[in-house]
């Protein structure tokens, strides 16, 4: 089955509230191009690295404006809307980087919480400590729409091939990463893993992105893109700014494409001998 797919770009600010409202102009303008699947970035209803501002518009999921927007988003355009990511206050004072899917009932069709956390040290001095904050998920997910299997990421997720082909395994036909990557990291590896997640699974690809100079600073790469399961890009955005990427996904060329580089099946599996050299005197085993 054929249908077709966008991924729109933001540039989240600090306010839900905006951002709330920015989310629902470009989902609708997706919409209207004929997107029945429509994915939004990573922390799509604030990017705020101040912990304590961050804290104080965080809401659990019945009060969080992002999650109530897009339940009446999908119900009123009748398509499936996917929140990449927004943060959701736990009763534990932990914050989840959670994804949201709504279907066309405005019903929610699944969650998914970012498995791994973006612990890193850059080299032009950011720093990014997330599981001091948010508690990691710890359940992969695949969803079975009418028109294809979708398998869930986040953002970090990416770099862990192990993630998508235990999705692709359970059946993913479409596999998703909606990201708000730092733009060094980003011109450095983005399309590279993108592409290369969709080459070794065989599925396509949709990452929403943020992107340029949000409120609090930081800058995110952007670059939303669609890609086919043989790697190809179908549509992309620019590094900043507003966007929304559409293309039409076909999931018929998922099993072509795993027929033609069957490695999902081909793979074995091994085990692991570390061999030490020879100490001098001592004959090899």
């Amino acid at each position: 089955m054929a249908f077709k797919a966008a991924a729109i770009q933001m540039c989240s600010g600090v306010d839900p509230v905006k951002n709330a409202a920015d989310m629902a102009r470009l989902v609708r303008d997706a919409a209207a191009k004929g997107a029945i699947y429509v994915q939004t970035p990573e922390m799509t209803g604030a990017v705020q690295k101040d912990r304590a501002g961050l804290r104080a518009v965080l809401k659990d999921e019945d009060g969080d404006i992002i999650v109530a927007t897009a339940a009446d988003l999908a119900k009123e355009l009748g398509i499936h809307v996917h929140v990449g990511s927004t943060a959701i206050a736990l009763e534990d004072g932990k914050i989840a980087n959670r994804g949201f899917l709504f279907g066309p009932d405005g019903s929610r069709v699944c969650t998914y919480d970012k498995i791994h956390m973006f612990d890193v040290d850059l080299d032009n001095g950011e720093s990014w400590r997330e599981s001091a904050v948010y508690r990691p998920g710890e359940e992969a997910r695949v969803a079975e729409l009418p028109f294809a299997k979708l398998g869930f990421a986040i953002c970090y997720d990416v770099r862990f091939p192990q993630l998508f082909r235990t999705e692709a395994l359970a059946g993913a036909e479409v596999l998703t990463v909606p990201a708000a990557f730092t733009r060094q990291t980003g011109e450095a590896h983005w399309e590279i893993l993108l592409r290369a997640r969709a080459i070794e699974n065989g599925a396509f690809l949709i990452a929403a992105a943020q992107a340029g100079v949000h409120e609090d600073g930081r800058e995110t790469f952007g670059h939303s893109m669609i890609i086919d399961p043989w790697g190809r890009v179908l549509a992309s955005a620019g590094g900043s700014g507003e966007a929304v990427v559409i293309a039409e996904i076909d999931v018929a060329d998922v099993p072509a494409a795993r027929g033609k580089i069957p490695n999902l099946k081909n793979a074995r599996d091994f085990t692991l001998d570390t061999v030490a050299p020879a100490r001098s005197g001592e004959v090899a085993a």
